[in-house]
């Protein structure tokens, strides 16, 4: 039996002269991204609730050396509209940090980044849960900070509205600074557990939070030790311009949305020049684009695939992906194969998701039929077909052009799409030495190049 006295303080430092690396994330949404993934005969049709699923995917990307497996959650039920909810295959799936609890045990090096909202917990709880995380995993947690878009969420908390983008925000950044205040509630060496003296902890290296501010009084300490990883790395999702600056202030992660590659070099620069400010320098910041890669033998296999795909999609699920952005216009007059109109210029849902829609409806001048199926695949993100050799080529351009730091891949329909990337794409990278053959350290910090934070 092992007994850990004290948690151990891993301090990572780059080697000198080592190459700059692809980061990859696994971003899993149980059969798959795509909208309609669960009708395919490769999915595991009941993904959601099958832990041997996960379990198996988790296993995969470890054996790809993916640094992490991502999991978007929400505090209320995705789907729609009424007339298209029951044709929703991801409508239920585990809470993911009680299931990234459960994978820890069965992995040894990969990392697990989970989702919790800002706007509908208390600090305490998710400061709680990832400390919690980051000692059953050994340092491998990350948690993914966002202020949720799903509307369903506010009923499920005694709310009538949910709550205003501005204000969502403006909690988010008293939260993450409380949490961080929760997880430096004990030093590292606190905990002496003298049998000979009576001594569990020295009194001296406890900090009593007393936090008071405009959203939460929090007087703390955390009843758990600092974890550690010191924090578990801290992920941010949201691209608008709030998201953009709480990210640069806080984010050692963030999972973005781009579709063309001026777009993403220009958000790229944009977040790494604001990290100064805050006295950060461009290594504490990794930027990873969601990819959703459609991967054949030939480039005609790969086309095949992502037709049949789209083949899948019921007509009412495709009306209901275009509601989900044209709110406030009537689409009744409209066909799908008519000219896609101008979209609402504002949201209190995700600002930063519907320009992308926005610019990608105006910049070729589609019809609803082409933009559902654009949103169909990877809602926004970048969809790439093609040869193994072929996504490799894309994902280095972006990579080799300060457009990304690595990618968050986003398997079409899993367990399939993980694997047929992990099989044929990442030996590749590797070969070309833009991805490791080996894992670099033990925590999730250590593989992703970033700090230990002080206390």
């Amino acid at each position: 039996m092992i007994v850990v006295l004290h948690p151990p303080v891993c301090i990572y430092e780059k080697p000198m002269n080592t190459p700059r690396q692809f980061r990859l994330g696994a971003f899993i949404q149980a059969t798959g991204h795509h909208v309609s993934a669960w009708r395919h005969p490769e999915a595991q049709i009941d993904a959601g609730l099958n832990f041997q699923h996960y379990k198996e995917i988790a296993q995969m990307a470890e054996r790809g050396l993916f640094d992490a497996v991502f999991l978007a959650d929400s505090p209320g039920v995705w789907g729609g509209t009424p007339e298209s909810q029951f044709r929703n295959g991801k409508v239920v799936h585990f809470e993911p940090v009680t299931l990234f609890s459960a994978l820890s045990a069965v992995t040894e090096h990969i990392g697990f980044i989970s989702t919790a909202s800002t706007t509908y917990e208390e600090p305490y709880t998710p400061a709680r849960k990832f400390a919690s995380l980051d000692y059953l995993s050994n340092g491998r947690s990350g948690w993914n900070v966002v202020t949720t878009s799903n509307e369903n969420a506010a009923g499920n908390f005694g709310l009538e509205h949910h709550p205003d983008h501005s204000q969502r925000y403006e909690r988010a950044e008293e939260f993450v600074e409380v949490v961080k205040g929760l997880w430096d509630s004990w030093e590292d060496d606190a905990f002496k557990r003298d049998r000979e003296s009576g001594i569990y902890f020295d009194p001296e290296k406890l900090h009593i939070l007393n936090h008071k501010g405009n959203h939460f009084a929090v007087k703390g300490p955390l009843n758990v030790a600092r974890p550690i990883q010191g924090y578990p790395v801290i992920v941010q999702a949201g691209a608008s311009e709030a998201g953009w600056d709480l990210a640069a202030r806080t984010a050692e992660v963030i999972f973005t949305a781009n579709q063309t590659l001026q777009d993403a070099q220009a958000f790229y620069a944009d977040v790494k020049g604001r990290l100064a400010q805050y006295g950060r320098s461009p290594d504490d910041l990794k930027i990873m684009p969601g990819a959703f890669p459609i991967i054949g033998r030939t480039e005609a296999e790969a086309q095949e695939k992502y037709e049949f795909l789209q083949s899948l999609i019921h007509p009412d699920v495709a009306w209901d992906i275009l509601k989900r952005y044209y709110k406030e216009v009537d689409l009744t007059q409209y066909s799908l194969d008519d000219p896609a109109p101008t979209l609402p210029t504002d949201t209190n849902n995700n600002k930063s998701r519907l320009k992308l829609v926005n610019d990608l409806a105006t910049r070729s001048q589609i019809t609803l039929r082409q933009l559902y199926l654009s949103l169909s695949t990877a809602r926004g993100h970048r969809t790439i077909l093609g040869t193994p050799e072929s996504i490799a080529d894309q994902l280095e351009e972006w990579f080799s052009n300060g457009a990304a730091d690595g990618f968050n891949i986003m398997p079409p329909v899993l367990p399939t799409g993980l694997e047929d990337f992990v099989n044929l794409v990442v030996p590749i990278l590797q070969k070309r030495g833009l991805f490791r053959t080996a894992y670099e350290g033990h925590t999730l910090r250590e593989n992703l190049g970033l700090r230990r934070p002080d206390n």
